[in-house]
């Protein structure tokens, strides 16, 4: 894909490796509901469904949609074209592992944190800077959303995470604090 294709959405696309690790350290297992915003063309969603998940590959990029169509078909993936800015959430308890595209991460944390969200645990691919504002608590509605979740920042990523190598970036983790209470409502 032409840098310029690659610049005009946003895409920084994770390495076999590192999605691996992502999905590892998310402790996904069999049955897991997982959503994979920016899926792009697979690199988080192959170690996902072999950990056992039911995977929502979310992909607004139409040629990238298409080929995660090709590539998991049959494969209990179901694919979403949609922008993440416009995604409808599960009504029942979900995690998120995903490398969205850098310009609509806080977009989507609003959205994973908003109330009456089902989400469980989200781990994200997000810039250095931003994980950290999200960590230390100056991120957007944090007052409202850290009474039920918690944020830190798990591990900076070299650029050579990425393909081609790519900006400062870490993985931010955002965990429910009491999944009790999603079995109240």
């Amino acid at each position: 894909m032409p840098a310029s294709q690659r610049t005009r959405w946003g895409w920084h696309q994770l390495t076999d490796t590192h999605a691996h690790r992502l999905v590892r350290a998310a402790g996904v297992g069999p049955g897991d509901l997982v959503l994979d915003v920016g899926a792009g063309t697979g690199a988080i969603t192959a170690p996902l469904v072999a950990a056992g998940a039911r995977v929502v590959a979310v992909e607004l990029h139409p040629g990238r949609a298409e080929a995660l169509r090709t590539r998991f078909e049959g494969r209990g993936v179901t694919v979403v074209r949609t922008d993440a800015a416009d995604l409808l959430l599960p009504r029942r308890p979900f995690r998120v592992v995903a490398n969205p595209p850098f310009g609509i991460t806080t977009a989507l944390l609003r959205r994973l944190l908003a109330p009456g969200s089902r989400l469980i645990r989200a781990d994200l691919i997000v810039p250095v800077h931003v994980a950290h504002r999200w960590a230390i608590g100056r991120a957007p509605g944090d007052r409202r959303w850290r009474a039920q979740f918690d944020a830190t920042v798990e591990r900076r990523l070299p650029p050579s995470a990425f393909r081609p190598p790519g900006p400062p970036s870490a993985a931010l983790v955002v965990r429910r604090r009491s999944l009790a209470l999603l079995a109240d409502r």
